[in-house]
């Protein structure tokens, strides 16, 4: 995927990161941490994405965003920058602010790259890290949105629907043969001895290999 699509794709959905950081609200971090850590998320997710395997974005991104608010809360309410992304993030925003002083307008990312001497993926990574959180309906004062709104078309998932899109993404780390397993078990709703009919298992190792499959994806769902 080029560039140019990954920023597109990364704007089109920037309203899945305010979602999952609006479960987390008034749970001792503030907001703007939250959706710091949930951007975090949806740059992996734009990065890892294979559209060829025939998911949404939005299935694959949710659970991958979550994921990275649950970890600020884990690491203590901090978003880990690396030192030169932020140099490099202080560094273009200065460069902006000279650029919008003496030519009266935003510069483009490419011309951001130039004057920082980067690379795309590097400039927009560092101008995520200085973006303060967007608010969906700001509006100016003569009530006027076309320029300040922003317009995300995404339908509002409950917590059940984003707990079943973490649960499809830790079940993908899982070999084929243990996801049958946990399908037969749970989806199914097959006895141990049933499944292990099914596996060419013996019930015995049915038993051990659930508790050990289980444990593994209450980790990755943490």
């Amino acid at each position: 995927m080029q560039t140019a699509e990954k920023q597109k794709l990364a704007s089109e959905n920037l309203g899945l990161v305010h979602l999952c950081a609006n479960r987390f609200r008034g749970r001792s971090i503030e907001y703007e941490e939250l959706y710091s850590a949930g951007c975090v998320g949806l740059m992996k997710a734009v990065n890892a994405f294979d559209a060829s395997l025939g998911f949404k974005f939005s299935t694959y991104a949710v659970p991958v965003i979550m994921g990275e608010i649950k970890r600020l809360f884990r690491d203590g309410g901090t978003v880990k920058v690396s030192r030169s992304l932020k140099e490099l993030s202080l560094k273009a925003s200065r460069v902006r602010e000279q650029y919008i002083k003496k030519h009266g307008k935003e510069p483009t990312v490419e011309e951001l790259c130039q004057l920082c001497e980067a690379d795309k993926e590097k400039i927009i990574e560092a101008l995520n890290v200085a973006l303060p959180p967007v608010s969906l309906t700001a509006q100016s004062d003569d009530n006027d949105t076309r320029n300040n709104e922003i317009d995300l078309p995404v339908s509002a998932p409950d917590d059940r629907i984003i707990n079943s899109l973490a649960l499809r993404q830790a079940l993908s780390h899982l070999e084929e043969k243990d996801r049958q397993l946990i399908y037969l078990r749970y989806v199914k709703n097959k006895t141990q001895t049933q499944t292990a009919s099914e596996l060419s298992m013996t019930q015995v190792q049915v038993s051990r290999k659930e508790k050990k499959l289980l444990l593994k994806l209450r980790e990755l769902l943490c």
